[in-house]
């Protein structure tokens, strides 16, 4: 059965372009080692709730945007197999430093999903 990381995260407007960068690379290395997909969108209508939204659940300062992300996966194994496989790759050994990361990564949510639906 297909399984999905999903991410949000608040990205500085300054930094895209670093973020841009980063996510390429990122994606390039999930991929080969055995992600099906791997997606990053930026917010484009993303409204903040009344009392839930994108924006509220990052923490969104006026600077900022919202990324939403996914990285595709076979089954949930796979996707143990593959990100122990990622987070051993040293081509990402830096971006594991909070400080060298173009986003405050303590406000990043993230976790993995189950299919529910398929249309």
């Amino acid at each position: 059965m297909p399984y999905v990381d999903g991410f949000i995260v608040a990205v500085p407007k300054k930094n895209l372009a670093a973020y841009r960068k980063m996510s390429t690379k990122c994606g390039k290395v999930w991929r080969e080692h055995g992600a099906l997909d791997y997606r990053e969108w930026v917010a484009e209508d993303v409204k903040v709730g009344k009392l839930t939204s994108f924006p509220r659940a990052v923490k969104l300062k006026p600077n900022e945007t919202v990324i939403f992300s996914w990285i595709t996966y076979k089954s949930r194994a796979q996707r143990d197999k593959v990100n122990a496989k990622v987070m051993a790759d040293p081509r990402l050994k830096n971006m594991m430093d909070p400080k060298s990361v173009p986003f405050d990564g303590k406000r990043m949510i993230y976790g993995g999903f189950e299919s529910l639906v398929k249309v």
